[in-house]
């Protein structure tokens, strides 16, 4: 129980790694938002929690649905201690060059504009409390770029150093933020890293890993439970690897 009492909102919570988020946030004691732009996702993954979880469509990248994102939070469970930015999204590998603006525009909106968004409403509350937990989703593709998927690597990039520098300027006000780098995992998001779902891609892709598997909701989970945890009172500024050994 080691989130007991607290209450968070995890962002793009329907899937992937933000619902192994939820779950673990969920059985370490925590009240949930789930927020997802996929309604019946959310809806999914909160009835699997129950009544510490309360599902909410979000879409991460208007100013508006952010405030009443953090602002259910409060109204249903009485306070907000974590945000979770986990919402992103990638594109398919490609020459640089050849990325429509329109694509760019989105993965900037989602990857980014949403943890602008989201900072700006979340940071005066845990001003205001002398305390809170933000946590990014960020990736190894912005510590060890990949070929071909150069706008998604860094956009990542992005959130590495926004992690950071948030987290210097945050400190004197008790606020801890930081990210977690997973490698490419068996989600949603998979194909769209690989461009194709096949055995051999799924075989090429793996071994750069060598640990040898795909990152899991679990594994983000475990590691989002930990950063976020009074436990990890004194980190801040981390961007942990949860990859293994791909960054190595």
């Amino acid at each position: 129980m080691r989130l007991k009492g607290k209450v968070a909102v995890v962002t793009g919570g329907g899937s992937g790694f933000g619902a192994g988020v939820v779950r673990k946030f969920a059985a370490e004691g925590a009240q949930v938002i789930v927020a997802d732009m996929n309604l019946d996702a959310a809806l999914d993954v909160a009835a699997g929690v129950g009544a510490a979880a309360r599902a909410l469509r979000v879409d991460v990248t208007q100013a508006a649905d952010v405030r009443l994102m953090l602002e259910a939070a409060e109204l249903h469970f009485g306070r907000l201690d974590i945000l979770v930015n986990n919402a992103g999204m990638g594109h398919l590998p490609q020459p640089l060059e050849d990325l429509p603006e329109d694509e760019w525009d989105r993965i900037t909106a989602v990857n980014m504009r949403a943890i602008y968004l989201a900072m700006k409403e979340v940071v005066p509350r845990f001003k205001a409390q002398k305390s809170g937990v933000v946590l990014n989703m960020a990736s190894t593709a912005g510590v060890s770029p990949r070929p071909r998927l150069a706008w998604y690597n860094a956009s990542k990039g992005w959130v590495i150093t926004a992690t950071r520098a948030c987290a210097v300027e945050l400190a004197p006000f008790g606020i801890r933020v930081n990210a977690l780098n997973p490698v490419a995992g068996d989600t949603p998001m998979l194909k769209t890293f690989m461009g194709e779902d096949t055995p051999e891609m799924r075989a090429k892709f793996l071994s750069t890993i060598p640990l040898g598997r795909f990152s899991t909701p679990e594994d983000l989970g475990n590691a989002a439970c930990f950063l976020c945890s009074d436990e990890a009172s004194l980190i801040t500024g981390v961007c942990m690897e949860v990859d293994g050994g791909r960054c190595i």
